[in-house]
């Protein structure tokens, strides 16, 4: 057991850094997709530049959490940051649609090594009286990263060159290794058990059934093709085996007990339908802004920084409150903002404004910024202290995958909703080109199509992202329902309760 003093201030800043970088790169490459479809090609592969990010790291959540608790944090930590490094070089040699997809894969093991364990850290190394500014604080970068993304890849995709979406990660991630390694010292022994390989494997195949079901369904597939049906079989097949086999497992890879507390299971719920949501600002107002405004993916980025500021600030509050209020009374006005934000996006039209688009996302930014430290914090309420990485992982895991599933279902409601306006308007060969929306932002497809027709189908890209964020309303309700069965719980503070130490 290594005796040394963790230095807490350093420590921070790189977790903080290595938390902006995995998270940034679920979004950094949403704004420099038009440019690398220009080069590469592949319009009908660009969804997997995000999803094989999305399958790796939520692949990888719930693993890495389960061996940090095992085996300690920081080892799997720096594992993890050194994977993701790799991934980004790699990245930023990509020649081909096909090997950029894969390169985001092994960048998304590594991110799926961080994000849950920067969270778990900064449980073990601060006193309960100091976490919910902590958790404040690097929820902020949580949200922050989801709308910096966009606009460093609009940056870099307009003034350097989009490659450099990827090498930023490595002088950055390299001052992350620098700080943990020097900084940080576990004052714990780790707690070595037999690693269940079975259940690793029968959970990974599970996710990537589901995942590949999502993605490949309504574009390479039917929805009802045997392929499509054969892969949800797939996962729920796998699921049923997983929790049967973890129920008996001497060491689960997922410990089912946490679920049987009613606060971590209404966490993990509000985790999962506030991923989905917040993914779809991410999403689709960038592609708002690109395509009704015409806009350039510098401006597509920075419609979403007075967001970024409301997450933020949100964020903080949030995380000072807790311990003041219960966890479901910050979260019942959380809610309540992001229900009405999405309303209110779900009226926009060719018509709107950009500036009224701004405060839109100003008042879904401050609702989503608070849920950041109070999850995190609710989620830990009532969970032993060895199995705090597995809970984090959870967390993380939950909110991975509700952005994964988010993004796939908004997809296609929004692919559903223009196709019907655009086999109205255009000849079936030509629709093809136009997808989502994001043929339009193509030259060579906005230049052989004549004014008062584009006019015409920029107005229905705008009905259609509209519609996404009518469907986004049913979210926030179910969002609001988790919420609910969160109870009256709140953290308590030294002299209110006795904390569980590690040993």
């Amino acid at each position: 057991m290594d005796q040394k003093k963790t230095n807490t201030t350093l420590t921070v800043v790189g977790l903080m850094l290595g938390l902006l970088l995995a998270a940034l790169d679920q979004t950094i490459v949403s704004t420099a997709m038009p440019t690398i479809l220009g080069i590469f090609g592949g319009l009908d592969k660009f969804v997997w530049v995000y999803s094989a990010y999305l399958i790796a790291s939520v692949v990888g959540m719930p693993i890495f959490g389960k061996l940090s608790d095992m085996y300690g944090r920081k080892r799997f930590f720096v594992l993890g940051l050194v994977i993701f490094m790799l991934g980004s070089a790699l990245c930023g040699t990509a020649q081909s649609m096909t090997q950029l997809i894969l390169y985001r894969a092994i960048q998304g093991i590594g991110g799926g090594a961080l994000m849950p364990i920067v969270f778990t850290i900064v449980f073990d190394i601060f006193p309960p009286e100091k976490r919910g500014k902590m958790q404040g604080l690097f929820g902020a970068v949580f949200g922050l990263s989801s709308v910096l993304g966009p606009l460093a890849g609009a940056f870099f995709t307009d003034y350097v060159n989009w490659r450099w979406c990827f090498y930023v990660n490595l002088p950055l991630g390299i001052v992350s290794l620098i700080l943990i390694y020097m900084s940080y010292h576990e004052t714990r022994s780790s707690h070595k058990q037999k690693i269940d390989l079975l259940g690793t494997v029968l959970m990974a195949l599970s996710v990537m059934c589901l995942m590949f079901g999502l993605e490949l369904g309504g574009k390479e597939y039917a929805w009802g093709s045997g392929q499509i049906i054969g892969l949800f079989a797939g996962f729920v097949i796998f699921l049923i085996v997983f929790l049967l086999w973890e129920r008996k497992a001497s060491s689960p890879i997922v410990t089912l007990s946490l679920f049987h507390d009613r606060l971590f299971t209404a966490s993990m719920g509000i985790a999962f339908f506030y991923g989905a949501i917040m993914i779809s600002g991410a999403t689709y107002i960038p592609l708002f802004i690109q395509g009704v405004f015409s806009g350039s993916a510098t401006s597509a980025g920075l419609v979403l920084t007075p967001m970024m500021l409301g997450v933020v600030a949100s964020s903080m509050v949030g995380g000072r409150f807790i311990g003041k209020a219960s966890y479901r009374a910050i979260m019942f006005v959380s809610v309540a903002l992001i229900i009405i934000a999405v309303a209110l996006l779900g009226t926009i039209s060719i018509e709107t404004k950009q500036w009224v688009v701004t405060l839109y996302m100003i008042l879904m930014g401050f609702g989503m910024g608070a849920s950041f430290p109070i999850i995190s914090t609710s989620a830990l309420h009532n969970v032993d202290f060895k199995m705090r990485g597995s809970a984090n992982s959870m967390n993380t895991f939950f909110r991975s995958i509700g952005s994964a599933i988010g993004v796939t279902v908004f997809g296609s409601l929004q692919t559903h909703q223009l196709g019907i306006s655009i086999q109205q308007l255009v000849p079936p060969q030509f629709a093809e080109k136009l997808g989502d929306g994001r043929g339009l932002l193509q030259e060579s497809v906005k230049n052989a199509i004549p004014a008062d027709l584009y006019h015409t189908l920029l107005s229905a890209l705008a009905d259609s992202i509209a519609f996404v964020y009518q469907w986004a309303i049913l979210i926030g309700v179910l969002a609001a329902v988790c919420i609910f069965f969160m109870g009256n719980a709140k953290l308590q503070l030294p002299g209110k309760a006795k904390e569980k130490a590690p040993q």
